[in-house]
């Protein structure tokens, strides 16, 4: 009977390292950016994301380019890397690949299946590179973004929270300016005078072709209290940590499953002889 139990667990073994295996290999052949983004779908007219190639050329910073310049430019090409979707509104979570496909990623599929946490229902990355691939998001999930690259250049920021907003902030010459990459707006404006006169920031926003609601929505968010955040890993710690370790043990796992099982079945044999 043991011998038998031995048996079963190196076959479920050997059976499960090889399915995750395949899913692998098969998650190798597909896009995880999603079809259909049209304006119906999409929070702001002709938002259609940049390819991923071009989005990954353009986010690095050009020979002799001042911080300031690169952080200007940088808070415009994110706002045209991800396409601003309905996120809660939205009814599928699989439609617009919301909820991480299981050729994707196994470990995070399974969490939005054996969970309720609303996070792996709805995903957003931590890593900048998977979030520009999927080529969607919503406010938090430029400002991540862009957070990480402003660390890349080593340069000073923080993402700032407010109810019903998430930007950027970003400092020059001990000035901190705010950067707004979902709506594509690079303000000269500190938090406190945002703060202050939020009638600042409706020109700005207009001028990147807003609309009016948009402008003063914005402004209005701007005065409010604001939740400081330093970078993705203090914004989004366990997910952050999580899906790191998700994606490091995607190949090694089932890898790791099949060689268990090959060292059972040698064992096993080599009792019976």
């Amino acid at each position: 009977m043991k011998t038998f139990i031995i048996k079963a667990l190196a076959w479920f073994f050997l059976a499960l390292g090889l399915l995750l295996l395949t899913i692998n290999f098969y998650g190798l052949t597909q896009d995880i950016r999603p079809t259909g983004l049209t304006d119906d779908v999409l929070r702001f007219a002709n938002d259609s994301p940049l390819p991923f190639a071009d989005s990954l050329s353009e986010i690095e910073r050009l020979p002799n380019e001042s911080e300031l310049d690169y952080t200007n430019r940088l808070t415009k090409v994110i706002a045209k890397s991800i396409a601003h979707i309905d996120w809660n509104e939205e009814l599928d979570p699989t439609r617009f690949n919301q909820q991480v496909p299981i050729w994707e990623n196994y470990f995070l599929y399974l969490m939005a299946k054996v969970t309720t946490i609303p996070e792996y229902q709805k995903y957003h990355f931590a890593d900048y590179k998977r979030s520009l691939k999927r080529g969607i998001g919503v406010c938090g999930d430029a400002s991540m973004v862009m957070s990480q690259l402003l660390d890349k250049q080593g340069i000073s920021n923080q993402i700032l929270s407010y109810p019903g907003h998430v930007v950027v902030s970003a400092t020059f010459n001990n000035k901190e300016l705010i950067f707004d990459p979902d709506f594509g707006v690079a303000t000269p404006f500190t938090i406190e005078e945002l703060s202050n006169t939020p009638s600042l920031a409706k020109p700005l926003y207009l001028a990147e072709g807003h609309s009016q609601r948009d402008a003063n929505t914005i402004a209005r968010i701007l005065s409010g209290d604001v939740e400081r955040w330093n970078g993705v890993k203090h914004f989004i710690t366990n997910k952050y940590y999580f899906e790191k370790v998700a994606y490091w043990l995607k190949w090694p796992l089932p890898i790791l499953l099949i060689l268990f099982a090959y060292f059972i079945f040698r064992r096993n044999k080599s009792k019976v002889k």
